[in-house]
């Protein structure tokens, strides 16, 4: 059966979910993403405009009063069947989420009930995942706590993965597959909705710079998770002369050095750079950021072999 579909989504994930939902025969009646931030043009936005679906570009949908009367009118007006969230950023009203007939989907990359959250990614590497996947839920008045609808797993975090990497290379096209399962099962009648078990649950909190910031007391390993966490968003951080620089592109080696955590062991102008860390291990950072904006080479940056990160 073919669905009139509300989407919300941004970026290429979006895109790509709302592209096969239409190959599959079903209407995209509205398509809601945020406005476009410094410049940038969002790739569902621009599918939309190309292919001539109904485009909304809001960015919040919770205000109270008649600001959110006229969201809430506004999105009734598109008569759908189901809403698809496709990775959205935005938090939406019960009045949106729970009037389709047949509700909503929404995307999560992790293998809930774990990692819930609006950085699960990150958390996922942060704190040692040997295993991921995707999720697609009906949500409820929790955060990423509804029944769940299709579960793929069975994807291995190496341990050189990044949130980005995580992400783009493994979580995305099995997301893809995920949603486009998710929304013919509910088509056809077919979808089964069951709730997640209490065991296993977890809730993380964002990712910002008070977590990103190293403590170099802690363990190499959990130093090298905290980088690759965190790569490419905020980047994991300490300060050198004071100001703050960020590491991008962790390895882990095991080594005997004797230096103190945060010591600067070597410099390699093409290579990664080797950072001294607790239990004999060095830390290969191939990326560091400043003030000045860009990723570049730790000597680029100003550093120096026996410079100590605080």
């Amino acid at each position: 059966m073919s669905l009139r579909i509300a989407l919300f989504g941004q970026a290429p994930f979006g895109r790509d979910v709302a592209v096969r939902l239409a190959e599959a025969g079903h209407s995209l009646a509205a398509v809601h993403v945020p406005p476009d931030a410094r410049g940038r043009v969002d790739p569902l936005a621009a599918e939309s405009q190309e292919r001539g679906w109904p485009l909304f570009r809001h960015k919040a949908y919770r205000r109270r009063g008649e600001a959110l009367a006229e969201r809430v009118r506004e999105y009734r007006d598109h008569g759908v069947d189901l809403n698809v969230l496709a990775f959205t950023t935005v938090i939406l009203p019960p009045e949106i989420v729970d009037f389709p007939r047949l509700g909503s989907l929404c995307f999560h990359p992790s293998l809930l009930p774990a990692f819930r959250g609006g950085n699960a990614l990150a958390w996922q590497i942060i704190q040692g995942a040997q295993e991921s996947g995707v999720t697609v839920f009906r949500p409820d008045a929790g955060v990423d706590t509804g029944p769940i609808v299709v579960q793929k797993r069975g994807v291995k975090i190496s341990p050189e993965a990044t949130s980005a990497s995580l992400y783009f290379d493994e979580l995305y096209p099995l997301g893809v597959e995920a949603m486009a399962e998710a929304v013919a099962a509910v088509a056809d009648g077919t979808a089964q909705f069951t709730p997640q078990a209490q065991a296993g649950a977890s809730f993380q909190g964002l990712v910002d710079d008070s977590v990103a910031r190293i403590d170099w007391s802690r363990p190499g390993r959990e130093l090298d998770r905290l980088i690759r966490g965190c790569d490419p968003q905020p980047g994991a951080w300490a300060r050198a002369s004071g100001e703050p620089v960020r590491l991008y592109g962790s390895t882990l080696e095991s080594a005997e050095h004797g230096a103190p955590p945060g010591t600067l062991l070597e410099i390699s102008p093409e290579g990664p750079a080797g950072v001294a860390a607790e239990g004999g291990a060095i830390l290969r950072v191939a990326r560091w950021r400043g003030l000045e904006g860009k990723k570049l080479s730790a000597s680029e940056v100003g550093l120096s072999v026996g410079d100590r990160l605080e």
